[in-house]
């Protein structure tokens, strides 16, 4: 009996200094969980290591997490971005309160993640917060990722009542120069404004959320002033700040925006002063068992890199979501990442999927 309160308590010690160790938002993303998706969790972990090992995939249990797209319009010109670029072959639109309302039920219960982020400013949307109301209900850990020009002080206030969990506000510059150069047409004093409202609303409310994240899109333009971006972060009072690599479309043979600092890239430089990138291609993908992406028409694409929806697995305003997580062109898409996954277009670029998942 002594052996059985000394295992118990060795676990929870474990688990207390596991969970103190984690990120802010990995621990609240933490707090969601409960046994219903602790167990689809374990169903989606255990077929894919499953399928690793025997070559071929097997698929149980449906996505923890997902990205939402509010809306694919967008104030700015960023170079690398479809959006930016105006370069969608797609629709432009806004996500309805019933398409969410259906991608939320269609779900259900093991649903514990939403990034309403895909492409587009989500706060164009004039129903985002509304949207965001109605996951939180469900107990589901919910962020977005904004260029916070429309944060407002009543929006800032509003975010807030909304009871969003985190908000991911893109600031790679501390000046408008190396800002502009990438988030073209956008203003970098609007973006701190926004970010100042967001910090004081959160004091005024005594709330601790939304988590408060920098994102910085590191290139070669603004390496130099990741230091600054550091001193910034903590001088407004944001919970975090993270630095991303900046994906490009024509890498193979350089491209301006790469930064020199390898460490800030996801491409490696060769003697002949190509590019490649740094991780190595595997023919498997935890995204395609773990997540899935709904564009702003209930349009279902596997993962964030499909940027223009061209590969469409259904649409949740015409079926129903077990029916196209099962359907046969999901199938045979997965059969393709396993087979050979450099031959698919989306995935040429992609960051993940370099580590098997076991």
């Amino acid at each position: 009996m002594h052996s059985f309160f000394l295992l118990v308590q060795t676990i929870v010690t474990n688990f207390s200094y596991i969970y103190r160790s984690l990120e802010n938002r990995n621990r609240e993303i933490l707090k969601q969980l409960t046994l219903r998706r602790a167990w689809n969790f374990l169903l989606l972990k255990s077929s894919y290591s499953l399928s690793n090992i025997i070559k071929k995939p097997i698929h149980w249990g449906t996505p923890v997490a997902v990205s939402i797209e509010p809306t694919t319009a967008c104030n700015l010109k960023c170079p690398q971005c479809p959006s930016g670029l105006r370069q969608f072959t797609r629709p432009t639109g806004n996500l309805k309160t019933q398409t969410n309302t259906a991608i939320l039920d269609g779900l259900g219960h093991n649903l514990q993640y939403i990034n309403y982020y895909f492409q587009g400013e989500p706060f164009i949307n004039p129903n985002f917060l509304e949207i965001v109301k109605e996951a939180r209900k469900r107990n589901i850990y919910v962020l977005t990722s904004t260029n916070a020009h429309f944060i407002s002080e009543q929006t800032a206030k509003d975010v807030i009542d909304s009871g969003m969990s985190e908000v991911v506000i893109s600031i790679d510059g501390i000046t408008q120069k190396t800002y502009e150069n990438y988030r073209i047409e956008g203003n970098l004093d609007k973006v701190i404004e926004g970010t100042k409202n967001l910090v004081a609303a959160k004091k005024d409310a005594g709330s601790n959320y939304p988590i408060l994240t920098f994102q910085f899109l590191v290139s070669k333009q603004n390496e130099h002033e990741i230091e600054d971006a550091k001193r910034l972060a903590t001088e407004i009072g944001v919970d975090n700040i993270t630095f991303k690599t900046i994906q490009v479309y024509d890498y193979e043979t350089g491209n301006e925006l790469i930064p020199d600092n390898e460490k800030y890239s996801r491409y490696k430089k060769l003697e002949d002063g190509s590019y490649v990138l740094k991780n190595k291609f595997r023919n498997s993908c935890w995204r395609m068992w773990s997540s899935c992406v709904f564009t702003w028409d209930g349009s279902v694409v596997p993962c964030c890199f499909d940027k223009d929806a061209k590969h469409k697995m259904g649409n949740i305003t015409k079926d129903e979501f077990k029916k196209i997580w099962k359907s046969g062109i999901y199938k045979e898409f997965r059969n393709k990442i396993w087979k050979d996954r450099q031959q698919i277009e989306i995935c040429k670029n992609c960051s993940e999927g370099s580590k098997i998942w076991v």
